[in-house]
């Protein structure tokens, strides 16, 4: 295992590892732990009682975080007739059809973070779905990224809207904003994350539903937050 650096160590020192944290103590001391130069992403990882095997065990979404993520994403809107100046008047970054396809499709073109798609499109947006899937770049329904309402869809994701999905592992990572956004504001991006997941639970989930829950900062160490004391 490689050596951590020296501010990863002075970091674990202030975290007990065995201790199982109340939401705002997690949240104040996981920016005590972000010892880095630059204003590092806060993280929450939820371990779900979920067998993501099954599809009726999937757990996918999105939620508007009440106070952004602190990072301006990126976003591309795959339409046509009016609704290319919809997207356009609503602040997308980059809108097109056939041609925005095509262009990922043969020159490898990815400087986005969130694609949007009408519904008519996706049979065009298809093609390009081997290279979209693996990024979790490819639009749908349930994440409100396949859409006639382009206007909406694009002001929520440029608002902080945040899409979460459980992986191979039955584990949800979503940012819930910076280290200098302070503690109350991070508190309430997280309760609307935990909120979310508890909506989402599939009836098919057995046994206790949030397993571990978990933040950090992106150079610091994982605190550990009570999922007992989290409403469910």
């Amino acid at each position: 295992m490689p050596k951590r650096g020296k501010n990863y160590q002075e970091s674990m020192k202030l975290v007990d590892r065995t201790k199982l944290y109340d939401t705002l103590e997690a949240l104040e001391l996981v920016q005590q732990t972000a010892k880095a130069k630059f204003d590092e992403t806060i993280e929450l990882s939820v371990r779900l009682g979920v067998d993501p095997r099954h599809a009726d065990q999937q757990v996918r979404g999105a939620v508007v975080l009440p106070h952004g993520t602190g990072k301006t994403r990126k976003v591309l809107v795959i339409a046509k007739g009016e609704k290319v100046k919809e997207a356009e008047d609503a602040g997308a970054d980059f809108v097109g059809g056939d041609e925005m396809v095509a262009r990922i499709q043969n020159e490898g073109w990815l400087d986005f973070d969130v694609v949007v798609a009408t519904p008519d499109m996706m049979g065009v947006v298809g093609r390009i779905g081997r290279v979209l899937g693996p990024k979790g770049l490819m639009p749908n329904p349930k994440s409100g990224t396949v859409t006639f309402d382009i206007e909406k869809a694009v002001n929520e994701i440029k608002a902080g809207k945040v899409e979460y999905r459980v992986d191979k592992a039955s584990i949800v990572h979503v940012p819930i904003g910076k280290v200098s956004f302070g503690t109350d504001k991070l508190r309430e991006n997280f309760q609307a994350i935990v909120e979310a997941l508890i909506k989402a639970k599939p009836a098919a989930a057995k046994g206790k539903y949030l397993r571990t829950v978990t933040v950090a900062s992106t150079m610091g160490p994982g605190v550990k937050i009570n999922p007992g004391k989290l409403t469910e």
